[in-house]
């Protein structure tokens, strides 16, 4: 299909070797990979013009699912059309899936050996200091009105003690900025629209067929599972949570990471408390985007209930049926809307929208850092409900104290000294085991 602003000077096989390696390095978090693709991209090779490239990222910010994830589909797609979308996204996804692959399955038949364990108490601590940091960075960045300070307060009252569904609070917040953007948008220090984009044509031809293939193709797994294995069977509740939370995966991965933990231990029980904590470790130190996370859930989730299949193979197919529907998606927002990025570019109230949801964020990694703090730090923690205040209660003679050590350390590098992320993991996965063995 031909694509306006299409590159023919740039290669089929160098968008290819391109995006290959910025798969393998990819690491550090959404704004390490687009600053690599930023250079590799618009510095370097110039394939990209840099206000399109800005452009393109505001425009993936609107979107859910993994932003830098999709910006690189966005680009393979606008230098070579789908078939360079595909190769774009898919390159960008599938070193890391491969890697957090064989370390779920590495996980999945060693975490019992003590050596292991103390290697994932160090990790732990590591992930409370990451998880601390972006929240802190993410709130510097997005709470710079008072209506956006009240928002995310109210996402993190209304998940951390009322308990309400995230998708309710992403909804709610998308409805609040778009009602306030549309009588007052320097409320959520909003620029007016210029109206650039209104005289372009509107792809809806396009769009709807995007829709309709993608849609078909996110549908087709949990099609053959529903004739397969029935609505009853894990594998079907591993691809409908999941697809689920790939349409409200707003504001990036850390976002949900506090509704995907508590779900997969408390609604469904297939992970403990700590091991949500372990598997957000692995994908920290693996490239590729952090929501690659759901894999290791899903792999440990089949891995645990595997009937009719062996415990490996279901796994496998769990940690498989996971990657896909989670980033099918992203494909599907990208091919269908990409057309429009002009007008939606300027679109005044869907900006507010946006700006509303990443400020109640804010408050929903508030809502995740409290979560892991209690219990990565406290080996029992209860929970009492006073009507409709829910409030965690950990037991204090649980209190880990190496892992509080450890995650005073994690602090200390990664706040005063500025350490990388998989530095700071390897310093303390290595405190683990020498607190651990020592005593």
């Amino acid at each position: 299909m031909a694509v306006t602003g299409m590159n023919p000077s740039v290669s089929f096989s160098d968008l290819v070797q391109v995006f290959a390696r910025i798969g393998f390095l990819s690491f550090g978090g959404p704004a390490g990979q687009i600053a690599l693709m930023h250079r590799e991209l618009v510095d370097e090779r110039k394939w990209i013009a840099e206000e399109d490239f800005l452009h393109a990222l505001n425009f993936c910010h609107l979107l859910p699912g993994p932003e830098a994830q999709q910006l690189a589909t966005w680009t393979g797609w606008r230098l070579h059309g789908w078939r360079g979308g595909l190769a774009g996204g898919l390159l960008f996804v599938i070193p890391g899936a491969i890697i957090i692959l064989a370390l779920s399955m590495l996980y999945a038949v060693a975490a019992d050996l003590v050596w292991v364990e103390a290697l994932f108490l160090g990790i732990k601590a590591a992930v409370l200091a990451i998880v601390v940091q972006a929240l802190l960075r993410i709130a510097g960045r997005a709470l710079e009105t008072g209506l956006k300070r009240a928002l995310a307060v109210a996402a993190f009252v209304g998940l951390f003690l009322l308990d309400l569904p995230f998708p309710l609070i992403v909804l709610g917040a998308g409805l609040i900025g778009i009602a306030v953007a549309a009588v007052r948008p320097d409320l959520l220090a909003l620029k007016p629209s210029n109206g650039d984009g209104a005289a372009t044509a509107r792809p809806w031809r396009s769009t709807f067929l995007s829709i309709a293939l993608w849609g078909a193709v996110w549908a087709a797994p949990m099609v053959l599972i529903a004739l397969t294995l029935g609505q009853d069977h894990v594998l079907w509740e591993i691809g409908a949570f999941f697809s689920q939370l790939a349409i409200v995966t707003f504001g990036g991965a850390y976002a949900v990471l506090a509704y995907m933990a508590q779900e997969a231990v408390q609604g469904f029980g297939w992970l403990q408390p700590g091991e949500m904590a372990d598997g957000l470790g692995l994908a920290e130190t693996t490239p590729g985007p952090l929501i690659l996370v759901t894999q290791f859930v899903g792999f440990l989730a089949a891995f645990r209930a595997p009937e009719p299949f062996s415990p490996m193979v279901a796994g496998l197919i769990g940690a498989a049926l996971t990657t896909w529907v989670t980033f099918a998606p992203c494909f599907l927002w990208i091919f269908a809307f990409a057309p429009w990025i002009d007008r939606l570019g300027n679109a005044v109230r869907l900006k507010g929208g946006l700006a509303a949801v990443t400020a109640a964020v804010v408050g929903v990694i508030g809502n995740l850092t409290a979560w892991f703090a209690l219990h990565v730090l406290f080996g029992a923690v209860g929970e009492q409900r006073f009507g409709p205040l829910r409030l965690y209660w950990p037991d204090l003679a649980s209190f880990d104290w190496r892992a509080g050590v450890l995650a005073l350390v994690a602090c200390l590098l990664a706040f005063r000294f500025g350490w990388s992320v998989p530095r700071n993991l390897a310093i303390c996965a290595a405190g683990g085991l020498v607190l651990s063995l020592q005593f």
